[in-house]
């Protein structure tokens, strides 16, 4: 009988619960809502249960659990410092609340490097030979998963990578408690807050803009192209601080592909150093639906 891993794929919106191997095979998967209001016992009840309901329907041995979730936290002690999408999670201590509800090892991880470590071992990593590479989950916020000499690095105090809160820009845009910051301009939320200063009233959420724009609506498109241009200038910085051999631009870049990434690169190219930017390919994820699930048994994997 296959040991096989019940993850977490915690967010802000919606709490996945797989169950997997240590391959990176799905065997089943279920999500429950989630929402910034939700406080952490009504979300730990509900996430639970739906766990417990996968382990009864389960034909193999769970030995662990392992959890993606967003930061701040204290990745070791499974501790989790109210992040900006769940602030009600204020000092949860998660890996002792599931240790003691399932009576399994538990290991946590910060999303940005779950990710990370997913797209490297079985994604847009998987075969390249990096060793240096950077993972940005872009969805509704935008972090960082970093791999440095073929190591996750974390980190001092576990929050390297949260790149959102850079200041990229001298603007009014606000977004992770910082105006200009650069996920105000390159994420779920930046999209909408583009859309607002440039379209006013015309959407009101990211995936109405990431709907016309795939339908070819000229307004949307110019919207994701500028998201697109933001995008360069943060990776540029990036590329020339950790020169890095891969960029993998996770859930908005998988969606929007070169309508995305082509203007990225063209700033990338301007505004990184050449030989640092020569040496660096930047591209979409490629595990698609499966990123969370399978970032979700990272912790588990690579514990």
């Amino acid at each position: 009988m296959i040991e096989t891993i019940i993850g977490f794929d915690i967010g802000g919106s919606k709490i996945g619960v797989v169950e997997g191997d240590y391959a990176g095979n799905i065997y089943q998967h279920e999500t429950v809502d989630n929402g910034a209001d939700v406080s952490f016992e009504a979300a730990f009840s509900r996430m639970s249960g739906l766990a417990t309901q996968v382990i009864e329907r389960s034909q193999q041995k769970p030995g662990a659990i392992s959890v993606s979730i967003g930061g701040p936290l204290q990745i070791e002690q499974g501790i989790i410092l109210s992040p900006p999408n769940l602030p009600l999670w204020d000092h949860v201590p998660l890996k002792a609340r599931l240790a003691e509800r399932f009576g399994l090892p538990v290991y946590v991880e910060h999303d940005g490097n779950a990710g990370a470590l997913a797209e490297w071992r079985f994604g847009a990593g998987k075969g390249s030979g990096a060793e240096n590479l950077i993972f940005l989950t872009m969805g509704t916020g935008i972090g960082a998963g970093l791999i440095l000499n073929g190591r996750i690095y974390r980190g001092s105090s576990d929050v390297a990578g949260e790149v959102g809160h850079i200041k990229i820009a001298d603007h009014g845009l606000k977004a992770y408690g910082k105006v200009g910051s650069w996920e105000a301009v390159c994420s779920g939320v930046g999209l909408i807050n583009l859309a607002g200063v440039r379209f006013p009233g015309r959407w009101t959420t990211p995936r109405e803009v990431i709907s016309a724009a795939l339908n070819g609506d000229a307004d949307a498109r110019t919207l994701v192209e500028e998201m697109g241009a933001w995008l360069g200038r943060g990776i540029a910085l990036l590329v020339d601080v950790l020169n890095p051999q891969l960029v993998i631009v996770g859930t908005l870049g998988a969606v929007l592909g070169e309508m995305l990434l082509a203007p990225c690169r063209r700033v990338v190219a301007e505004e990184a150093l050449p030989m640092a930017a020569q040496s660096c390919e930047i591209v979409p994820a490629q595990l698609g639906d499966r990123l969370g699930l399978v970032a979700a048994l990272m912790a588990a994997i690579e514990g």
